[in-house]
């Protein structure tokens, strides 16, 4: 959400990462869940039932994780690379690189998180239950009723047939399995997101609209929040199928602007960053590549010292972050770049600089092999 992450642990291998909107949701949920606390058992004290609340939350977001390490495990056993487990505002997500390969690893994937949420959910109804008849403290029956309410209300609002959710992930591989087509399985599926995400959004104007503020401000969000990522999913697909078994040598510059590693930095800014008004340049050393200097490193200097100072100093010099091969899949790239940041990568064979492939390349060619493609459907 605010590209800002924290890596917390790795469970089964795979790391654990929160995003810096997580906090709010996190210190909000921990702050309704402690007005819950207090008007349910009024003997708690203040301070218990914002211990109480906190906890609560805290267990919900491990139940979260429970849930994405279903989808995780599951992907990974059908041959899918998981980059990790997120929590963010909207509760989390299990990052995958790739699409499932088949309408059946897409179903099993999809049903995993909402199977885990039940299991969870049924447990925790028992021990509220169970507590309670044997008279168990009243916050710790209220930390499992609450754990019950909260796991049934994230399994019920997931199985919706609505495209990301896990609901919408079943649906999308009924429509794959029918159709033998995920583009356009997943258009439909993403379709009926939007719906729910337009129902969302009429729930959250009637709440406003009563008064219930914060109600309604959340529906909102979550019904844009959904919009969009039904959207984004869609268009993820299609520039995976537009991109996968594209090399990279079919789209690159194959005579990219170098830069000699002997050259002071004022000279590199004045004949080559000003003139080609590039901010990123591959280094040349004995026709080999050396590395990458970026208009970042100036910053280790001051403007006087710049001529003091060659590329060589403050270039990156760690190959294998930004190369790739000409025989690599376009998709690859695309993954690479997304994964660091980067919007260039050097295209190598060997040590030898072949050419440059650019996040503005990858996008010209998608345009252009869509607007074929609609041309010809036309």
């Amino acid at each position: 959400m605010f590209n800002t992450r924290l890596r917390l642990f790795r469970l089964f291998g795979i790391p654990i990462t929160v995003d810096a909107s997580w906090l709010f949701i996190l210190m909000l949920l921990s702050w309704t869940l402690k007005n819950g606390f207090h008007a349910t058992a009024a003997n708690l004290d203040e301070a218990t039932c914002w211990l109480m609340g906190f906890a609560t939350a805290l267990a919900f977001f491990a139940c979260i994780v429970l849930h994405e390490m279903g989808h995780a495990l599951v992907a990974r056993s059908r041959g899918i690379p998981i980059r990790g487990i997120n929590l963010f505002l909207f509760g989390g997500v299990a990052e995958m690189t790739a699409e499932p390969a088949s309408a059946w690893s897409e179903f099993l994937m999809a049903v995993a998180g909402p199977l885990v949420s039940a299991v969870l959910a049924v447990c925790f109804w028992s021990l509220s239950y169970v507590g309670d008849a044997v008279d168990w403290p009243v916050a710790v029956v209220l930390f499992c009723y609450y754990l019950a309410l909260i796991n049934t209300t994230v399994l019920i609002f997931n199985l919706v047939p609505a495209f990301p959710l896990d609901g919408g992930r079943v649906l999308r591989s009924m429509l794959w399995g029918w159709t033998h087509n995920l583009r356009r399985a997943t258009f439909w599926a993403a379709q009926a997101g939007r719906a729910f995400s337009f129902f969302l959004i009429f729930l959250a104007v009637l709440n406003l609209m009563g008064g219930a503020l914060v109600q309604g401000l959340w529906l909102g969000l979550i019904g844009l929040f959904l919009h969009n990522a039904a959207q984004a999913s869609y268009q993820q697909v299609v520039v995976r199928q537009l991109l996968h078994g594209e090399p990279v040598g079919r789209f690159m510059n194959p005579a990219p602007i170098v830069v000699p590693e002997k050259l002071d930095l004022e000279h590199w800014v004045e004949d080559y960053v000003y003139r080609y008004h590039h901010k990123s340049f591959p280094v040349s050393s004995n026709s080999h590549l050396a590395g990458v200097i970026s208009t970042q490193a100036l910053s280790q200097f001051a403007r006087s010292e710049w001529e003091t100072h060659t590329v060589e100093e403050v270039m990156d010099a760690d190959l294998k972050q930004f190369t790739i091969s000409p025989k690599a899949d376009a998709l690859e790239a695309l993954t690479r770049m997304q994964r660091t940041g980067s919007s260039k990568l050097m295209v190598t064979e060997g040590d030898h600089l072949v050419g440059i492939l650019s996040l503005k390349d990858l996008l010209a060619f998608l345009n252009l092999k869509m607007e074929l493609e609609n041309a010809t459907k036309e």
